[in-house]
């Protein structure tokens, strides 16, 4: 672990200067009141290339302090190299406490996962987002998009959604699903999977989204609606797994599918932390999923 005293002389606190972090607290003080809206922002340079969680650290590195205890994950790991190395440049800019306990952390960055774990009022969780715009497989033109969401017409969206149940027989749609935020604004909440898109409506906890490459902010602030386009007679679903978690027993938590040695095919849960307590038999409080019937076997 490099120790935070080797660089305290040589780099800002949380590495940004205070001139930028100010320029991001603003964009999310817009983006908290503007739920759902994509605010530009600069996305300073930083000593990982864009598209690999720049947009997620210039939040945290803008937002945390001293004292927060922050947890990183990866695909729902906090083992993977990318959380590893994050981790370890936040706790070496900032000297704060770090954690892979996910109701120990005050503020959680995540890639293209929510925890199994309700979170709480004084949680914050950040989103690296690699494509913010949801518009952007019907409307290849920025200026056609922005014009899109100024007007509310998204029925480019709504058509791709129907063209693609009459293709397909359903909505062929998996991670990065589109959700109408506070009944205005269609977003892309990041590559979380379908089984994670329930977790953003009346949350507990400020979302905050960081888009580096594209350079948007946005956020969904606690409490705040947030529906996933369905229609009258196809409805929004989560995903369906066929077996448990091989390790635990459990079900009610999203699965990664695991082919092993001898060529059978296991499920396990995606969520480490979670599936560390569940095996040592620690207390957890999951979040409720209210599309959780449909995958009762």
């Amino acid at each position: 672990m490099i120790e935070n005293k080797k660089y305290k002389n040589s780099y800002n606190f949380a590495f940004i200067d205070e001139s930028t972090k100010k320029e991001v607290r603003r964009k999310l003080l817009k983006a908290v009141a503007i739920p759902g809206y994509q605010v530009p922002y600069s996305s300073p340079e930083m000593p990982i290339s864009r598209g690999w969680g720049t947009g997620g650290l210039h939040v945290t590195l803008a937002i945390i302090g001293p004292k927060d205890i922050f947890k990183i994950i990866d695909q729902g790991s906090d083992a993977s190299v990318n959380a590893c190395n994050l981790r370890e440049f936040v706790q070496a800019m900032t000297g704060c406490k770090t954690t892979y306990d996910t109701t120990e952390a005050t503020l959680i960055q995540t890639r293209h996962r929510i925890t199994e774990e309700e979170l709480r009022e004084d949680q914050i969780l950040v989103f690296q987002v690699p494509m913010p715009e949801p518009l952007r497989s019907v409307e290849r033109y920025e200026y056609r998009t922005r014009q899109m969401h100024g007007e509310a017409d998204y029925a480019k969206m709504w058509v791709s959604l129907y063209e693609s149940y009459v293709r397909h027989g359903g909505i062929m749609r998996g991670a990065d699903y589109p959700v109408k935020v506070n009944g205005r604004y269609i977003m892309a909440p990041s590559p979380i999977p379908r089984w994670d898109v329930p977790n953003l409506n009346q949350a507990k906890t400020l979302y905050l989204f960081g888009a580096g490459r594209e350079k948007r902010l946005y956020a969904v602030p606690p409490h705040t609606t947030v529906e996933p386009l369905e229609f009258e007679d196809v409805r929004f679903a989560i995903e369906k797994f066929d077996s448990l978690c091989y390790k635990t027993g459990y079900r009610r938590a999203f699965l990664d599918e695991l082919y092993l040695d001898d060529g059978s095919r296991q499920y396990v849960i995606n969520d480490s932390n979670f599936l560390d307590k569940i095996e040592q038999g620690g207390e957890v409080k999951p979040f409720i999923n209210p599309y959780i019937q449909q995958i009762e076997l």
